[in-house]
């Protein structure tokens, strides 16, 4: 008679060739993490995409502002680029504030004043160049710490010097590099802002000096007497 045997394996999965049974779970365990380093790269991604993507809109946002406009005419004085300087500075209407602020400092009554058109000589070309040149001789003084630097990180520090408050379409700006302060006011002129306003006492001064230089020859008592007058003012004849 023919005898059946029945074999029991205890130690290999029925299914399986006898030796490949841990084979099939460590390729499932290896597909399990693979799945979730796929997820995670997919979220760093996101996570990093969204950031460049903000901080994209965050600088395009920044660019329409007047800490940027500071910015652009600190980078464009270290640079000595005049383009990037006259695209922030209103000379002409700069000037025609210094003369404003000149007038405001003198006695009011003064007989020579009357004979004198300050706003005519301060809107001379002489002056208006000595204003332009000295502004910037200014500005590269006090900025120099930014010389060599990107535009980027320029624009960033902007905001620890420069205290701005801006209403509408006006802005104002305190400045305060190596302990002296520089007042602008800007004005926003379509996508970007101008600077026609500054108050410093040693730029007024400049500028008046540069005013009496160009003073008819017929007028030099009247000269002296307004020379006097501005040694007398805080910040002037230094």
């Amino acid at each position: 008679m023919k005898r059946n045997r029945i074999v029991i394996n205890f130690g290999n999965d029925p299914a399986a060739p006898s030796g490949t049974g841990p084979a099939p779970r460590r390729r499932s365990s290896r597909g399990g993490i693979g799945r979730v380093l796929a997820v995670i790269a997919i979220i760093l991604v996101l996570i990093v995409g969204g950031l460049a993507a903000g901080g994209y809109f965050w600088w395009r946002h920044y660019q329409t502002t007047p800490a940027y406009a500071l910015a652009v005419l600190v980078d464009g004085t270290q640079r000595d680029d005049k383009q990037a300087v006259d695209s922030i500075l209103d000379t002409d209407k700069i000037a025609t504030d210094f003369v404003s602020q000149i007038r405001a400092r003198l006695p009011a009554r003064a007989i020579w004043a009357a004979q004198l058109d300050l706003t005519k000589m301060g809107s001379s070309a002489k002056v208006k160049e000595t204003l332009h040149d000295q502004l910037v001789k200014q500005l590269q003084r006090l900025t120099d710490m930014a010389a060599g630097k990107p535009l980027v990180l320029i624009a960033l520090a902007v905001p620890r010097f420069a205290d701005i408050k801006q209403e509408g379409n006006t802005a104002h700006a305190d400045v305060n590099l190596r302990d002296e302060r520089i007042q602008f006011t800007m004005v926003k002129d379509g996508d970007r802002w101008r600077i026609i306003s500054v108050k410093d006492d040693k730029l007024a001064g400049m500028v008046a000096e540069a005013m009496i230089a160009n003073f008819p020859s017929s007028t030099g008592p009247i000269q002296d007497e307004l020379q006097k007058q501005l040694n007398n003012l805080p910040g002037f004849g230094k």
